[in-house]
């Protein structure tokens, strides 16, 4: 129900995580480390992929390349486990205090190859990464409490909703995109043969300058896909202008063979079996969740109002709906 995170020099000194989940005893730590060794896949089935990791790859990857520390306790262990990987060489798992959880330590990144330090950019430019990802996943999951830190002090901090449902996740979008997108935004629910397409999207009106906060998941994976943006891009094209973006937060449920997740190496994109299907989806549930709102303006100051995007002769109060009838689906 907790996530912590704790950086040092934008990740470059130290990464910290810390969990409050099952933890894991000291065959599991072990294993943890080796390559390839995932408990995500119990019946090695990868058309039926239903979480965040499965190649058993980046705990290695990090220890080959950094001081790795993994401790953790399980619920029933009357002490936790300790493991250090230091440059690929692992060592002994030894007993260690620890709470129920695991606390798993990256510092001196690429201190084993000082070359790829080069290819890391300003200490603030990572930590401004780190927190775009730790926003994704606090979108991915509002039952979970997320915390970022930093030397400078706590700079994220997303308290766990203790209920479901389209409150609960408008109350976590509003701890993400600011306190204003409440009152600006739209709730959204749509099926359509196998998928559903649920969330909250902004009005027109309400636009930012980058599409960085457009969030996406699928199945509970928080992605980055061309697809889905076009999609998006489409579904407003009639009410934004080009250079402007909306904000919004839409999660996409599935059976998990009816999309691929094993195509890109950080897992950020997602092949659809029917595209088309899952496109069409996205545009109609917009064009209608906008049609049945009115097309109300925004509430914020800084926002242009709709009424600059209507015909002449049309208001906001005129009853006429300012769409194209092409573009209503």
């Amino acid at each position: 129900r907790s996530i912590e995170v704790t950086i040092e020099g934008g990740g470059r000194r130290l990464i910290r995580v810390v969990d409050d989940g099952a933890g894991m005893d000291a065959d599991d730590l072990a294993l943890a480390v080796e390559r390839h060794a995932t408990s995500k896949l119990p019946g090695g089935d990868l058309t039926c992929i239903e979480t965040l990791g499965f190649r058993g790859e980046a705990l290695p990857s990090i220890g080959a390349v950094a001081h790795l520390t993994l401790t953790s306790r399980t619920a029933g262990a009357k002490t936790g486990v300790t493991l250090t990987v230091d440059a690929g060489n692992k060592g002994e798992v030894r007993p260690a205090p620890s709470a129920r959880g695991t606390r798993i330590e990256v510092s001196d990144l690429f201190a084993a190859t000082p070359a790829r330090l080069k290819f890391l950019k300003s200490d603030r430019a990572e930590t401004a990464a780190i927190g775009d990802i730790l926003r994704r996943l606090a979108v991915a999951q509002p039952q979970i409490r997320m915390v970022l830190r930093s030397e400078s002090g706590t700079s994220l901090v997303f308290p766990a909703e203790p209920e479901t449902g389209s409150a609960a996740m408008l109350r976590r979008l509003s701890g993400v995109f600011g306190a204003e997108f409440g009152a600006n935004s739209l709730a959204l629910d749509m099926a359509r043969e196998d998928f559903t397409l649920s969330g909250h999207i902004g009005l027109p009106s309400f636009h930012r300058g980058a599409a960085s906060q457009i969030h996406f998941t699928v199945n509970g994976r928080p992605v980055r896909d061309r697809l889905l943006l076009g999609a998006v891009r489409g579904a407003y094209a009639d009410t934004m202008s080009s250079d402007r973006h909306p904000v919004l937060a839409l999660a996409i449920h599935c059976d998990p063979a009816l999309v691929d997740v094993n195509v890109h190496p950080a897992k950020t994109e997602v092949r659809f079996r029917d595209p088309g299907l899952v496109r069409s989806l996205i545009v109609s549930a917009i064009h209608e969740t906008l049609r049945q709102s009115g097309l109300r303006g925004s509430t914020t100051g800084t926002a242009r109002t709709l009424d600059a995007l209507r015909p002449t002769g049309l208001t906001a109060h005129s009853g006429i709906s300012a769409y194209p009838a092409s573009s209503l689906g």
